[in-house]
């Protein structure tokens, strides 16, 4: 066993530095590429009465103490979606944030417990602009890395090429010749579909485990191969803050941008029903309790906020992952200036 030297070792460094100049050039760009498009940046507070109401996503709780000494419950931001969609409530229509995010049970190639997040909005647009943002941002990306590809693991994709847009029941038909239309809230038949393809199924598993399993097993690495796949019209049970189709409310008007197989990006048509959606989060914290033994407390000023907020798109974009993909670096922290210290021996 050997110790992993810090990430400020000289030689660990040196050989980071070319990825973070990289990481400097792509910000640039990133808001060169929204003053374009007439965006305002915005700074969000990390400090948040929720840590999301999302099932599996787990927050960093903390305390703030008053003058008084009385200590009030908070959360570090997972995402910084709640505050922007507050200020689309004020009267925002087209902002963008760099933000620093916050998540627990979250470390791997891909994942980190602090990252950032590109999150913007559209009022009044459909999420076909946010597609268009998406590939003009990507094209941005790689002119500031001076590239012509993406890459992760072997796997190459061109940033310049126009998205291909498959929905997720032609996805699950195509790469795990599975009828999902036809499975919809059928956990059985879900079940049996995967257990045939070789996927682990629990007695506990839910539908929507189910389907995630399939598709991160047999689906997402598929996706983004030689041109970027945008992955369309999720089930409505897999989106907790989007619309549902107009023509068929089965599914949500909800993408995934994805890239060598790598998942970058998560948009939709922003749910804005304060009924419906405090609905939703308290059936997400209900199934986050029978899972984790924990839920979050449901922000009742974003929900206020909702019933003042005009129509909107959004997305939510992983920077880190972005700066990897245009860079060919395999671990994100190599594109981060600090990463967060691991503990342990390798």
């Amino acid at each position: 066993m050997t110790r992993v030297s810090p990430w400020w070792a000289r030689d660990v460094y040196a050989d980071r530095k070319p990825f973070l100049k990289a990481r400097g050039a792509i910000t640039v760009a990133t808001r060169r590429f929204f003053e374009g498009e007439g965006f305002a940046e915005v700074e969000t507070a990390a400090l948040q009465v929720s840590g999301g109401n999302e099932t599996h996503l787990t927050a960093f709780g903390t305390q703030m103490i008053g003058q008084d000494g009385a200590r009030s419950q908070l959360y570090l931001h997972t995402s910084p979606e709640f505050a922007c969609k507050k200020l689309l409530a004020a009267g925002e229509e087209r902002i963008f944030t760099l933000a620093r995010v916050f998540r627990n049970r979250e470390r791997s190639a891909l994942h980190h417990p602090e990252f950032t997040m590109l999150e913007w909005y559209r009022a009044g647009e459909p999420t076909l602009r946010i597609y268009e943002d998406c590939a003009g941002l990507m094209a941005a990306a790689a002119r500031a890395a001076g590239t012509r590809d993406f890459s992760w693991r072997g796997r190459v994709c061109d940033p310049f090429a126009e998205p291909e847009i498959v929905t997720v029941c032609e996805a699950f038909a195509t790469h795990a010749s599975i009828d999902l239309e036809k499975l919809l809230g059928d956990r059985e038949g879900l079940a049996k579909a995967a257990a045939r393809d070789g996927i682990r199924v629990a007695e506990d598993d839910t539908w929507s485990d189910l389907f995630s399993k399939i598709l991160s097993e047999k689906i997402e690495e598929k996706l983004g191969s030689e041109r970027p796949t945008i992955l369309t019209d999720y089930p409505a049970s897999e989106a907790a803050l989007a619309c549902t189709r107009a023509d068929d409310p089965r599914f949500a008007d909800r993408f995934e941008l994805y890239v060598c197989g790598v998942e970058l990006a998560n948009g939709f048509a922003e749910l804005t029903d304060p009924a419906e959606q405090r609905a939703r989060f308290e059936a997400q914290m209900a199934e986050k309790a029978r899972i984790y033994g924990e839920r979050y407390p449901i922000d009742e000023d974003f929900l206020e906020a909702l019933g003042h907020m005009p129509p909107a798109s959004g997305v939510a974009l992983g920077f880190d992952r972005l700066v990897m993909l245009a860079t060919g670096a395999e671990r994100i922290e190599q594109v981060l200036w600090t990463p967060v210290a691991a503990r342990g021996k390798a």
